[in-house]
């Protein structure tokens, strides 16, 4: 049942987004720009059938619990949808809360493919799925002459996954992936230097330890000509060439852009930048896509939860990065835009601050 609104005049849609420790914060940072730039352009379009669309912010700080509470405040608060986060974990535990009352979630980040435990009415994604990004990438890595891969990584089930998807994908084409022992940057160098390793993914949390692991290994002689590669995407944002002073470079990551952004991508972009007083990552991109799509839902089809839910199939959206529809894809248990631009791009060696795009599809 729907609360009654604070405020009749206006639509409220949630927005989900790790603001502080232990989460993202810059990727929450980014997100919330790019839902909130959307939620502008629409009331300065003149909003919704005559309301205005507004934001129900609630920080989820990387907490699977803190998130599931949030998606029954924001439903207490008569929100007719929630859209957002970043850290796939989290995702799920809202994916799973946002189905079991019956709230609209549009997932705009977390890649996990297995976001719900059955085929959800409920829920839908922008991200591509972890096992398609992470495939493509796994390709970047033979294509570059990396035969033995090292992992190092943390307890989590997006890592598990994600060393599954490249163990599976590596294997059958000639290439070795071997598991670390340790997360400790001394004992990572040094077991690097007893391997055949031509390749270090770092499947850990941001800023730490990856920071510390990759500035380990940069400067250990040992270990020259090593590729270090951070799928998860810790190299789009700023803070990473900061702390890591220039060692941060050549580091091939994943995002979710297209070699071109639409004319709407190009305007919202520009915008972006003046806001975030930088370059926006993929994720402000994902979180405007993730304002307009709801957007033209509520546009359409109106304010009922259910009405929402049963139109995902049904939209056509122009977005930032193209036209998002979305589909049934096998495995995948949530409604998913199946043609979501990826990359493998890295920080240029010459300037940090640039990007070099090394891979699309």
């Amino acid at each position: 049942m729907h609360a009654k609104r604070q405020d009749p005049s206006a639509i409220q849609i949630g927005a989900l987004v790790p603001l502080t420790r232990p989460g993202w914060v810059e990727a929450g940072q980014q997100l919330l720009a790019g839902l909130e730039l959307a939620v502008a352009d629409v009331n300065d379009a003149g909003g919704l059938n005559g309301k205005r669309l507004k934001l129900i912010v609630r920080d989820s700080a990387a907490d699977p619990q803190k998130a599931s509470a949030a998606v029954d405040e924001i439903s207490a608060l008569g929100a007719v949808a929630v859209a957002g986060e970043y850290h796939s974990v989290v995702a799920r535990a809202a994916a799973a809360r946002a189905e079991a009352i019956g709230l609209p979630f549009l997932c705009s980040s977390a890649v996990l493919d297995a976001l719900t435990e059955q085929p959800s009415r409920w829920v839908a994604r922008l991200a591509p799925p972890q096992s398609r990004g992470w495939r493509f990438y796994a390709d970047h890595l033979l294509e570059s002459g990396c035969k033995h891969v090292a992992v190092v990584s943390q307890s989590s089930v997006y890592w598990a996954a994600g060393i599954q998807i490249l163990r599976d994908h590596l294997g059958p084409r000639g290439a070795t992936l071997v598991e670390l022992s340790s997360q400790s940057p001394s004992s990572v160098c040094n077991e690097l230097a007893g391997s055949k390793a031509t390749a270090l993914v770092l499947l850990v949390g941001y800023p730490e330890p990856a920071v510390s692991i990759a500035k380990a290994v940069r400067q250990d002689a040992r270990l020259a000509g090593l590729l270090i590669g951070a799928p998860a995407g810790q190299p789009e944002f700023a803070d990473w060439a900061k702390l890591l002073d220039g060692q941060g470079a050549a580091v091939p990551f994943l995002r979710y852009l297209p070699e071109r952004l639409s004319p709407l991508g190009q305007r919202a972009g520009a915008a972006l930048q003046e806001r975030l007083g930088g370059t926006p990552s993929f994720v402000a991109f994902e979180g405007y896509d993730s304002v307009a799509v709801l957007a033209q839902m509520i546009q359409t089809y109106g304010e009922d939860r259910a009405q929402i839910a049963d139109a995902w199939p049904r939209v056509a959206v122009e977005g930032t990065r193209g036209t998002i529809r979305f589909s049934r894809l096998p495995g995948i248990s949530v409604w998913q835009w199946a043609s979501a631009p990826v990359q493998v791009a890295d920080r240029d060696p010459a300037d940090t601050a640039r990007f070099r795009i090394l891979r699309s599809g």
